[in-house]
């Protein structure tokens, strides 16, 4: 496959106590790279075993350049460590790939060729097109989690998705002026990164590439029930990343607070207690319900401008500051309207949410301004 002569690839490989696979991983690239194609190989590293002593051992047997980079503090996890890559690759082509050779290497070239002749800024490695094969994802348990995970991704973001069948895919090849610009934008959590790039990013023309996926060589696989959790939160947090969508997000969040509200406002009513305090001790429980939601899935990214405590304390005053007008609400459509109990709070938290979101976001989430100071 025609190849750019004057083109340039850094091969990023994330890795996490992969030293198993380290040397047979550079055997196969050494094989499978020619000569004519520039590439440099960087493994970033968040190993607790030994990988980055292995690599480096190894990268004195070949001929390209390997290097690795080991973080202290994995943050972000595997897409984390591919962002931290890139911000230091300086070739016309990123490639990446996992270090388990479950992506095979030879297709490497192919991947670069196939955006070459296509002029594609992004090509994808897929197992879901002619030619492709998920034969090395053992179990029908994963078969069916990586299935799911590829028809919710495509439904939540169909246009950004758009030509990608196996946005799941960890093996890709990006140009690097597609990622340049938005490198500071990227916001990466867990091991899905090929979904951040495609929807921060927006490459203009994608391309695809089948493969095999093939069994692991070396080692026991990454995917656990605590990556699975990692995955939701990013896809919410991708989601929600416009004003819109995060009111949306919002909106149905504080929809999903109605069940421990009702419920505790039907159970304390039932003992007897006084509708109007039985509506200020049970607003606690939906605070507490929408305020832990919206700390995971809709402002993850922005909970370090202030402490968990400080967060907590300015969401739970607005919330129970809503009262001072729900509960006028409330008493007029329970007295003269004659609306029950549950349908009158339910009509008063719609009538305000649009004032509640509007203070969470500005009181809340958004950074503190710092004051300007004339020390030079």
């Amino acid at each position: 496959m025609e190849l750019p002569a004057q083109g340039s690839v850094t091969l990023i490989i994330p890795t996490f106590n992969e030293a198993g696979n380290v040397a047979e991983l550079l055997s196969r690239l050494a094989a499978a790279l020619p000569a004519h194609l520039p590439c440099a190989v960087l493994f970033v590293d968040d190993s607790t075993d030994d990988t980055p002593a292995v690599v480096e051992r190894a990268a004195l047997e070949h001929a390209f350049p390997v290097s690795v980079l080991h973080r202290e503090r994995p943050e972000g996890g595997l897409g984390g460590a591919v962002v931290e890559g890139i911000k230091r690759a300086d070739t016309d082509w990123i490639v990446v790939m996992d270090a388990d050779l479950q992506h095979p290497p030879h297709l490497v070239p192919e991947l670069v060729g196939e955006g070459t002749r296509t002029g594609a800024d992004l090509v994808v490695a897929s197992r879901y097109i002619a030619g492709g094969s998920r034969a090395g994802l053992a179990g029908n348990y994963r078969i069916a989690v990586s299935r799911g995970a590829t028809w919710l991704t495509k439904g939540l973001f169909p246009r950004a998705l758009r030509g990608i069948s196996d946005p799941m895919s960890g093996f890709f090849a990006m140009r690097r002026t597609a990622i340049s610009g938005e490198s500071g934008a990227l916001k990466p959590l867990g091991y899905k990164i090929l979904l951040e790039l495609a929807v921060r990013c927006r490459p203009e023309r994608v391309a695809e590439v089948p493969f095999v996926f093939q069994d692991r060589y070396s080692g026991e696989s990454k995917s656990t029930a605590r990556e699975g959790l990692r995955f939701l939160t990013h896809l919410a947090a991708l989601r929600s990343a416009t004003p819109l969508a995060r009111m949306i997000g919002f909106g149905l969040i504080g929809l999903s607070g109605f069940v421990p509200n009702l419920a505790a406002l039907w159970l304390l009513t039932h003992t007897g207690m006084n509708y109007l305090l039985a509506e200020v001790a049970a607003n606690q429980a939906g605070v507490m319900w929408n305020f832990l939601l919206i700390e995971t899935l809709l402002f993850r990214d922005r909970r370090r401008h202030r402490h968990w405590a400080d967060r907590a304390g300015r969401f739970t005053l607005l919330a129970n500051a809503d009262l001072l007008l729900r509960i006028p609400l409330i008493a007029l459509f329970v007295a003269k309207l004659d609306f029950g109990v549950l349908t009158a709070t339910a009509l008063a938290l719609v009538t305000t949410f649009v004032l509640r979101f509007a203070a969470t976001e500005a009181l809340v989430y958004l950074p503190r301004k710092s004051g300007r100071t004339s020390r030079s």
